[in-house]
């Protein structure tokens, strides 16, 4: 029995020598409450530190759900694709009836596509939508130089075929010039799809035979050529994207010419950040104005001339470390805590040095 008790009384007091070793590692150690002494001063502290810890725990929570981008470069690597084009301008001052689409690639021929879509709105004075035309062969299907450079040949041709005038041409002159008269103008839009190579695509009046195209604007210097470009692009948009073009106003007063719009197009790829990827195309474009002359034989148009670039790419969403932000919040809570506790400490000081003078007077 006596063994027995020994070694209880050795267990237990071993058991109590490691408590007692893991209480002295203790870093918040805990003072009796009687001991403590909660002041109004200490409480005002108090609040301000919990409303500026709750302020800087909703900003840690939204930085972190924040998103970010990250860009990458690298060779461009698509073969075989298509360029969608898209295109919405406005030309206040020349009716629908004149313009026309012309898309032409690097090796000279016309881009010929089922899938484009064209629409033409015909705008009033004021710029309301007074009709609507479906264009399925807005894009020409042969090429050569073209009908209106004014060579010598062609408009020997042309007076030949100017005897030939029939109802439906003089109709349209008619019409047009009507449209004119009363300040009509047009609207193009819609997608075209091109190959994937360099090129030109160009809304003019080039679709007129050109003694037709005379016989309307009695010269092309008259021709006005006014637009208002108010989207175009070269695949969907994605967050943060920035077309230099849009809603870009050219107007043109007492004057014409041709306007030229050289643009580099960079392949990109948007990377959401559910992994979900969005082939699109950004660009930068710089501009040339060509005023015409009573001399030129030329008419004008607006011309988008295009290239790519060989490195694509490549914008990727991504979001902080669930650790980095437990990181950062800790530092940021734990700083104004102790902060926090240093204010309260030097206010009490403060009262004190303050009311202990006054304690003394009064006692004495």
């Amino acid at each position: 029995m006596f063994s027995l008790f020994c070694d209880s009384f050795l267990t237990r007091k071993g058991e109590m020598g490691m408590k007692q070793a893991i209480k002295s590692i203790d870093a918040f150690p805990r003072a009796e409450d009687h001991l403590l002494q909660k002041t109004q001063s200490g409480a005002l502290v108090s609040v301000v530190g919990l409303v500026i810890m709750a302020l800087l725990f909703l900003h840690e929570l939204r930085y972190y759900l924040t998103t970010y981008t990250v860009h990458q470069m690298s060779v461009d690597l698509k073969r075989g694709e298509t360029l969608p084009i898209h295109i919405n301008m406005t030309f206040p001052s020349l009716p629908c009836d004149v313009l026309s689409v012309d898309a032409i690639d690097m090796s000279g021929k016309h881009e010929v596509d089922l899938d484009t879509n064209i629409w033409k709105l015909r705008l009033n004075n004021d710029g309301h939508i007074i009709g609507t035309e479906y264009l399925s062969d807005l894009v020409e299907k042969e090429h050569a130089e073209h009908k209106h450079d004014g060579n010598k040949d062609e408009h020997e041709d042309s007076d030949q075929k100017f005897q030939f005038f029939d109802q439906a041409a003089e109709n349209m002159i008619k019409k047009v010039k009507q449209a004119l008269a009363h300040g009509e103008g047009c609207r193009v839009y819609g997608v075209l799809d091109v190959q994937r190579v360099a090129g030109n695509f160009h809304i003019s009046v080039h679709g007129l035979n050109i003694y037709v195209a005379q016989m309307i604007f009695e010269g092309s210097i008259h021709v006005n050529i006014s637009h208002i470009i108010h989207d175009l692009s070269f695949g969907p948009k994605y967050p943060g994207i920035h077309n230099p073009l849009d809603e870009t106003k050219r107007i043109l007063h007492d004057t014409s010419g041709t306007f030229k719009y050289y643009i580099k197009i960079v392949p990109t790829e948007y990377r959401y950040i559910s992994k979900e990827v969005l082939p699109t195309n950004q660009f930068s474009v710089t501009e040339y104005f060509s005023p015409m002359k009573d001399s030129d034989r030329t008419w004008p148009a607006v011309y988008f001339l295009y290239d790519l670039s060989p490195i694509t790419v490549t914008i990727r969403e991504e979001r902080h470390s669930f650790l980095h932000f437990i990181t950062r919040l800790c530092a940021v809570l734990g700083g104004t805590f102790a902060l926090t506790g240093m204010l309260d400490r030097w206010m009490f000081r403060l009262v004190e040095a303050l009311t202990k003078p006054n304690a003394r007077s009064a006692y004495r």
